[in-house]
Order: C-alpha cells, then structure tokens, then sequence
C-alpha cells in the first residue's frame, strides 16, 4: 500500500505544470555609500512620501549601512524620499531625495505577478548631510549586484 501511495504521489508532482515565473521577483533600487564615507555611522531611516496613499518607512533605523535597497513605487512619475540621519548624540537632519524615474510593465506570463522596471532619469535632493549622489546605473531590476545610486555624505557625518 504504501507503495502505491508513494507512486500516486510521484506522479502527481510529475503532472503538475511548471510556472515560469522568475524566483526572485523583487525590483529594487540599490543606494550604497561612496566617497569618504563608506560605511554610514549615524541610524539611516528612509520615509517615503506618497501623493495619493500614506506615507511609509522603508527603512528603519539601519545601523553600519554600506548599501540599501529600496522598492520603487510604479504609479508615479517620481519618488519623494525622506532620508532621516541620526548621530550617537541623538541628532537628527534630514534629507529629502527625489528620484524621477520612468515605469516600464514587465510582462513575464498570466500566471505570475506583475512586475515593473523602472529607468531612473534624474535625482534632486537638499544637502543637509548628503553632498552628492550619483546615478551609476540607471536600470532597476531583478539585478542588485552593483548600485544603482551612490550616495556621497558630507565630511564629518
């Protein structure tokens, strides 16, 4: 008996269609520290600021950050980010980023989720802590090897 049961069950795994979805199905843009500062010291928290929806944290009081990825938001033209730094004496400045971007539907099969990519066209932001940051790769997707932005902090940070 048991080794019908054990055929039965080999058989239906080997009926079962497989899905061609990607595994890993996470598109994210990658921020990583260049310059001076490689490694942030200060407890890095990012708010993003969203027109039609509330407000979110994506990343909350991350400590020794060398790189980050965040999601994209895929109905918007640009992204509004709140970069929170808070130093060892409790002292907080922020920094407001804004990522204008370009959503572009994937469409990989009816059965799997939707996905978007995005082309990131330009980046603003107020220079409180951050002196600079750097478009190095402008395509957001599956791949998070290397940093789509670099993010320069100002000395003494």
């Amino acid at each position: 008996m048991r080794r019908v049961v054990t055929i039965v069950l080999v058989l239906l795994l080997m009926a079962c269609s497989s899905i061609d979805c990607p595994l890993n199905t996470v598109e994210g843009c990658k921020y990583g520290f260049a310059g001076e500062v490689t490694v942030l010291s200060d407890t890095l928290t990012v708010n993003a600021i969203r027109i039609y929806d509330k407000d979110t944290t994506l990343l909350n009081r991350k400590v020794n950050a060398s790189s980050f990825v965040l999601p994209m938001s895929y109905n918007q033209p640009s992204d509004l980010l709140l970069f929170s730094f808070t130093d060892s004496l409790n002292v907080t400045l922020t920094d407001t980023v804004k990522v204008y971007k370009t959503d572009m539907a994937r469409f990989e099969s009816v059965d799997c989720s939707p996905v978007f990519f995005h082309q990131i066209n330009d980046v603003e932001w107020t220079r409180h802590v951050i002196d600079n940051i750097i478009i190095s790769k402008s395509t957001v997707n599956y791949d998070t090897t290397g940093c789509n932005l670099h993010i320069y902090i100002k000395p003494g940070h």
